[in-house]
């Protein structure tokens, strides 16, 4: 199905689809419980996975209510997500540059649509060497309303020009969030199990396991009303 012009576009999560950060993530939560001396609730981690900090402090966590207050904890936990980063390194996810490399050879364009704040995507990419196969960035901090809202995946759709959409997914409210945007959407079983992940067009234990061919399938059949 494949098509000699560019007809659809591709929006990459980051965590969870790019890399695996997870192990990070949680360290810096705990490490913020720890240093603050603030409670962390049982399954805070899964149930807050995909959100904005500005959520998961108030909503998940308990934490605070008060919206500096908020933004000063989140930005101590990114800090130290940081700090972490720059410690214990981090690398692609199996099967990403060899997705990514399929993509660039097929000339589709692809962004980054994530919750998570700019700089923590910018201290990982040129590290792992994928700046260059995205042509836009589209992080939490550049929208008002995180997911499952569809904002950061249709802003991301326009900085590529628009056109079918295929996301890939591995959160729950990410998947959601794609739903709203009317677009496609491939998770990625990173987070949760495939049965929890029924609503997405296909699920994958990694990205590579896709054609070109497919994933076309999927955004411009979506795009269709299929």
């Amino acid at each position: 199905m494949t098509s000699s012009r560019t007809t659809w576009i591709a929006l990459f999560d980051w965590d969870g689809v790019v890399i695996d950060s997870s192990l990070l993530h949680e360290k810096s939560w705990e490490w913020m419980a720890s240093a603050y001396d603030l409670p962390l609730p049982e399954g805070h981690f899964r149930r807050g996975f995909g959100m904005k900090n500005e959520r998961i402090i108030p909503e998940v966590l308990g934490w605070a209510h008060d919206a500096g207050a908020i933004t000063r904890l989140a930005a101590s936990k990114e800090a130290r997500y940081r700090e972490l980063v720059a410690e214990m390194g981090l690398d692609p996810l199996p099967g990403v540059r060899v997705w990514l490399e399929r993509l660039h050879a097929s000339g589709i364009p692809c962004a980054i649509a994530s919750s998570t704040e700019r700089a923590n995507i910018d201290c990982v990419l040129d590290r792992i060497g994928l700046r260059g196969y995205f042509s836009a960035i589209v992080s939490g901090d550049a929208v008002t309303h995180g997911k499952p809202a569809p904002d950061i995946f249709l802003k991301a759709a326009e900085a590529l020009g628009g056109g079918a959409a295929l996301v890939f997914e591995d959160a729950l409210v990410g998947i959601e969030a794609a739903r709203r945007a009317g677009m496609a959407v491939v998770a990625v079983t990173t987070t949760h199990p495939a049965h929890e992940l029924k609503t997405a067009d296909r699920v994958v234990d990694r990205l590579d396991e896709l054609t070109v061919q497919e994933a076309e399938c999927l955004a411009i059949g979506h795009g269709r009303g299929r």
